[in-house]
């Protein structure tokens, strides 16, 4: 569970931030990263009194510095994979709305894990033209433990042309991959509209 949980770290550590109405068409997806992990953990580190004092208070940092910029829906629609098409559109905003409120709760229990890791970006790469989707690497490097590579799964708006994330892999495992086999399994023995009421419930 622990180590779970410095996953998903690494994870919401450096996933787009918050530029919705800021931000242009010309940052590349290593920038996004960059940036985003410089600020994510400034305002973490900034706000460690606070956040002693009042735990959820990360939960707010989560919504506005993560959760505009995280893909969520094509993660939702991803993790149902076969189960997609035999979706009503009322239970796909439903899950879409439940798995939202499920990542909020989670990255805020796992960034409290956050302990001043050393972060190396991958350097900036010529894309080519009109391309979608983009995979960035990144090295944590945490003193007296070994490196953990990690890649971002990133893709292109097509309407606001921002890059926003929506999945990694480390050590070779797909987080998205492993949550849709969860889900899945559970959608097929207890019914979608039970796991998205289960989602919902979780509150910690």
């Amino acid at each position: 569970m622990k180590k779970l949980l410095m996953l998903l770290v690494l994870f919401t550590s450096f996933v787009q931030n918050t530029m919705a109405t800021e931000a242009t068409p010309s940052v590349s997806p290593y920038q996004v990263i960059a940036v985003t992990g410089n600020n994510l953990f400034t305002k973490i580190a900034n706000n460690q009194a606070a956040l002693k004092k009042f735990p959820d208070l990360m939960r707010d940092i989560v919504e506005e510095e993560l959760m505009p910029s995280i893909d969520y829906q094509y993660a939702a629609f991803k993790i149902l994979g076969k189960h997609l098409q035999q979706t009503t559109s009322e239970q796909r905003v439903k899950f879409i709305t439940a798995m939202r409120s499920y990542l909020v709760r989670t990255y805020a229990n796992a960034l409290t894990q956050y302990s001043n890791q050393k972060v190396l970006f991958e350097p900036e790469s010529q894309l080519r033209a009109n391309v979608k989707s983009a995979s960035v690497d990144v090295k944590i490097i945490d003193s007296g433990k070994p490196d953990i590579n990690i890649t971002f799964q990133m893709r292109k708006d097509t309407k606001s042309q921002e890059w926003k994330a929506y999945d990694m892999i480390v050590e070779g495992i797909s987080l998205i991959s492993s949550k849709q086999s969860e889900i899945n399994r559970k959608i097929s023995d207890l019914g979608l509209d039970q796991v998205t009421l289960e989602l919902a419930s979780i509150t910690s």
